[in-house]
């Protein structure tokens, strides 16, 4: 059945075409099994929570019949706003248009939130951009810049909110704009769409602009709030939608709401929040994760922007997801929000989770992989400018962006085919890493660092089941068929930390070297006696703690990149000067490099599961969620490599100059 909503019909109807809703959220308490839901343009100021899943067989389907014509928003439209002084202005809001959720008394804030109490999730936006906020009325008055924004220019624009009786008072400086001639909002409601209670799955929403809500802070243990997502539930799709202007998260592929483990360092601080996370997943074991109710979501084609502390933002709800052709880009570029979840995609156990053809920049980082990164494919994406601005750099901001981190996880997790041209491309406080035909532009940092005696995870394959628990020993890591470019300063980076004093130094240099004290799979093994079935305990203890191999082979490296000393087989190229830049031509980037002039007669062996082996704890392959080989005869593009395997992302070496996305 199809069900129509118009939000410019005379009346609210019954869904039909003659008389169609004038809210979705109506036709969302009707839909069943196999409707489709078509709603026309317009601004639909409302939260649409859905009252029945569809099945696998029977989607239900919510779509705008125009393409982002019909736009689904937290936020209400404020006009009378009264001269308060200078570029300042007021407005007073009765507390009953919040309901039980005022975002100007409530904090951002929880687990592994490193501002304090300082921001609200509130907002005010000037045509459609986020306003900052100010911690007093007299700062808000001045009107200073923010020196940690990526735009110093947009944070003169500020606003601030009080307390008086029933109402919430807002001031805000519009520097010299007259506020009742723009368009500014507010964030009134919490999310856009997205279901109260778990469990409504085999959902479409297609073609929606979603964006201004006052998302709450979505720490991995605790309920992940987002704009949209499926609620702990099964089989969504989110297509070709425009998600911006989110508080904290777009989209949310996360956590159930758990009452007895909900920010409980943040409340109590008597468990290590490590001991927390550990916690979260044995409990997820009786709330439904399993294959075969959580999880295996699509997200597609959207245009992912301004969001504050994620576009995409998931723990253990993710799993066995897609993630493909999206454009992700300036995340957290206000830096009002600081703590350890913020990314462009951001999500802890991303079992077997595929993310292919997106492009992601101007982000604080880009995609980040936090625990039980295994069967993670991340694959043909385009990364660039994920690092802070010059300006921003030495203020304290964290750990050094960069375009993909793997943290605490025992792999298998392959990156193959993607262009990574931010000045650290991989942050690698991990194991069982494979890097397969990357051009790679920025360092390798924290290698053998930065994961303590931190006890996580791994699974069986394939599925969501604990097999055992194992700190990281590092290493198992496969760089094949890789190319290396030093394209930025090989100083080191000094950044100032987050959550404690002092300063942390983030490798810059680039290449394969920072594994020059790993040992080759035949050092290691020969740490075991194999050979007799009453082996020596105190030979064998300290070898079960080793590092664990590093295999390296037909990788080129340029600009005065480094190669591992155990690394018998590559191109070192000492004598040219190579260039690797993003250019923007119609609209879209492009790749100018002439690295592939030097590459001469180079050329490197095909690479496949087997070559690859498997990861050391989980003893999973790299291979396809399904347990089939992976065999990497296609290219960034998808175009067949043939037999002269090129190292690098690109199979010919005139796919140079073509549209990256």
């Amino acid at each position: 059945m199809k069900i129509y909503v118009d939000q410019n019909a005379a009346r609210s109807g019954n869904g039909s075409r003659e008389m169609p809703f004038r809210r979705i959220n109506d036709a969302a308490q009707a839909a069943r099994p196999g409707d489709e839901v078509l709603v026309a343009p317009g601004v639909y100021r409302e939260y649409v929570n859905p009252r029945h899943a569809g099945t696998e067989d029977a989607r239900i389907t919510y779509r705008s019949t125009t393409p982002l014509g019909a736009v689904i928003t937290g936020a209400e439209a404020v006009k009378d706003w009264k001269p308060y002084q200078g570029t300042v202005w007021f407005c007073r809001i009765d507390n009953s248009i919040f309901g039980n959720y005022n975002p100007y008394t409530t904090y951002v804030y929880g687990d592994w939130y490193f501002a304090g109490r300082s921001r609200h999730t509130g907002a005010v936006y000037l045509n459609d951009r986020m306003m900052y906020e100010a911690e007093t009325l007299e700062e808000c008055i001045r009107g200073d810049v923010y020196g940690c924004s990526w735009e110093p220019e947009a944070s003169v624009y500020k606003w601030y909110a009080e307390q008086e009786g029933r109402e919430t008072v807002i001031y805000a400086n519009f520097q010299g704009k007259n506020p009742n001639g723009e368009k500014v909002e507010i964030n009134v409601r919490r999310e856009c769409f997205m279901p109260s209670e778990t469990g409504i799955g085999y959902i479409t929403v297609s073609g929606f602009l979603i964006t201004k809500a006052a998302t709450t802070w979505a720490p991995p243990a605790a309920y992940q709030d987002g704009m949209i997502g499926p609620h702990w539930s099964r089989g969504w799709i989110i297509e070709d939608c425009e998600i911006s202007n989110s508080k904290c998260a777009g989209i949310s592929l996360g956590k159930y709401l758990d009452p007895d483990n909900d920010h409980y360092f943040t409340r109590k601080h008597l468990k290590s929040p490590t001991q927390m996370e550990r916690d979260a997943v044995c409990r997820g074991q009786y709330h439904g994760w399993l294959k075969e109710k959580v999880g295996s979501h699509i997200i597609r084609r959207c245009n992912i922007h301004h969001c504050e502390q994620g576009g995409i933002i998931g723990r253990m709800g993710g799993v066995f997801s897609i993630i493909e052709d999206n454009h992700i880009h300036h995340i957290n570029n206000m830096m009002e929000l600081g703590g350890a979840e913020i990314a462009g995609i951001k999500m802890h156990a991303a079992i077997d989770v595929i993310y292919r053809r997106n492009y992601i920049h101007h982000c604080t980082m880009g995609i980040w992989c936090d625990w039980e990164a295994q069967g993670t494919r991340i694959t043909q994406n385009l990364f660039h400018d994920n690092q802070k601005p010059p300006f921003a750099r030495q203020l304290k901001g964290g750990m050094m962006s960069q375009d993909i981190f793997v943290e605490v996880g025992h792999g298998p997790t392959l990156i193959d085919n993607n262009i990574l041209l931010s000045d650290a491309s991989l942050r690698m406080a991990t194991q069982g890493v494979a890097m397969v035909h990357n051009l790679i532009c920025g360092a390798l940092t924290c290698v053998g660092e930065g994961t303590g005696p931190r006890y996580t995870p791994y699974h069986i394959p394939h599925r969501t089941e604990v097999m055992g628990f194992m700190t990281i020993l590092h290493g198992d890591d496969r760089f094949y068929n890789n190319i290396f470019v030093q394209k930025w300063p090989s100083d080191p980076f000094v950044t100032l930390r987050d959550s404690s004093e002092g300063t942390d130094e983030e490798n810059r240099e680039v290449g394969t070297h920072v594994m020059d004290a790993y040992p080759t799979y035949g050092e290691w093994i020969q740490m075991f006696d194999m050979d007799t079935d009453t082996p020596d305990m105190a030979k064998l203890e300290p070898a079960h703690g080793h590092r664990l191999p590093v295999w390296a082979k037909d990788n080129a490296y340029f600009n005065g990149a480094k190669a591992w000393r155990k690394e018998t087989r590559n191109l070192v190229d000492t004598r040219h000067t190579v260039t690797v830049e993003v250019k923007t031509v119609d609209g879209h980037p492009v790749l100018a490099t002439d690295l592939y002039d030097h590459l001469g007669d180079f050329s490197a062996g095909m690479v496949n599961s087997d070559i690859l082996g498997c990861a050391f704890e989980p003893e999973e392959r790299f291979e396809n969620p399904d347990g089939t080989d992976i065999v990497f005869d296609s290219d960034y593009f998808g175009n067949h490599r043939g037999t002269r395997i090129l190292p690098g992302p690109f199979a010919l070496a005139d796919s140079v100059g073509k549209k990256l996305f």
